[in-house]
């Protein structure tokens, strides 16, 4: 079922992304940051897509941490790799952004460094699932529900600390005022990396199923 599902998967990832691109050429300058501002449409989708990557890993570990599921690793383990590679496009292009917007590229305000915290637990996750050990299933699906439960003051922080990133509102506000030309660019990039996302999950949890039957023949034949 996967495998038919992928090439319809990969032809609308690649058209979404590439309409993403060309609205956001056709995008209006914002008024200050005017060029610069479009690298946002990037940084938010970043977001987008690592959170989707949060939710699989979490449903993953908590099924891997309660009940002995090889199936669910995988998931788990593909699922926070996404969140460290996607999760650090996001880290990468809110900087430039920042150096234009704010006059730095960093500043060590709650949502940044909530973030690169955030962003360093799931590289922990994937550490101790590489080089743990026997059990370290149980240790790296704890880790991962550790990440996912600090995920969500990423987004709060900057309604609960005083910060230099804008409030939450401002996305809302951005898609529910649609005539300003502002909306588009934004939902379809978001849509553009959530398909990236699963497109990607979709080609290495079928990586992993196949080393693990790899793995399952050298042991037969050692047998």
């Amino acid at each position: 079922m996967t495998s038919k599902l992928f090439a319809p998967i990969a032809v609308l990832t690649a058209a979404v992304l590439a309409y993403a691109v060309w609205l956001i050429a056709e995008a209006p300058y914002e008024s200050s940051m005017l060029l610069i501002q479009k690298i946002f449409y990037f940084h938010v989708a970043s977001w987008a897509g690592m959170y989707c990557g949060i939710a699989v890993c979490c449903a993953a570990s908590l099924v891997s941490l309660f009940k002995r599921s090889l199936a669910a690793d995988r998931w788990g383990v593909a699922a926070a790799e996404l969140v460290v590679v996607i999760g650090l496009n996001g880290l990468i292009s809110g900087p430039l952004w920042a150096r234009k917007a704010w006059g730095f590229w960093w500043t060590w305000e709650p949502r940044l460094t909530i973030s690169l915290l955030m962003w360093l637990i799931f590289v922990s996750y994937l550490l101790v699932r590489r080089f743990g050990g026997p059990g370290s299933e149980k240790l790296a699906a704890a880790v991962g529900i550790f990440g996912t439960a600090v995920s969500p003051f990423v987004y709060v922080s900057v309604d609960i600390w005083r910060t230099i990133h804008p409030k939450t509102s401002v996305v809302p506000d951005m898609v529910m005022n649609w005539s300003k030309g502002f909306a588009a660019p934004m939902l379809v990039s978001v849509l553009g990396f959530v398909l990236l996302f699963t497109l990607l999950l979709m080609l290495r949890v079928g990586l992993g199923e196949r080393q693990a039957s790899l793995d399952a023949l050298y042991l037969a034949h050692e047998d």
